[in-house]
């Protein structure tokens, strides 16, 4: 399992698993849920921040470094 970080500029994956039983709620108020599909959109040079977008629906979200580790992904 791979981190959402782990991912470059244009790749797709599926939220398998959090990292920890104690994500921040707003991960989850966000909708990044096991089984969605997210493509990486950009990467702040230090990876400080990353730029997602969901592929069911084009919505865009921005997360920070800490909050993105928790998402546990499978490239497809």
């Amino acid at each position: 399992m791979k981190s959402i970080l782990d991912l470059k500029i244009g790749e797709r994956a599926r939220i398998i698993a959090y990292s920890s039983l104690n994500i921040p709620a707003r991960l989850c108020e966000m909708g990044l849920l096991p089984g969605t599909i997210l493509e990486m959109k950009s990467i702040a040079f230090n990876k400080s921040t990353c730029y997602l977008s969901f592929c069911d629906n084009n919505t865009k979200i921005a997360l920070r470094k800490q909050e993105a580790n928790f998402l546990l992904v499978d490239k497809i």
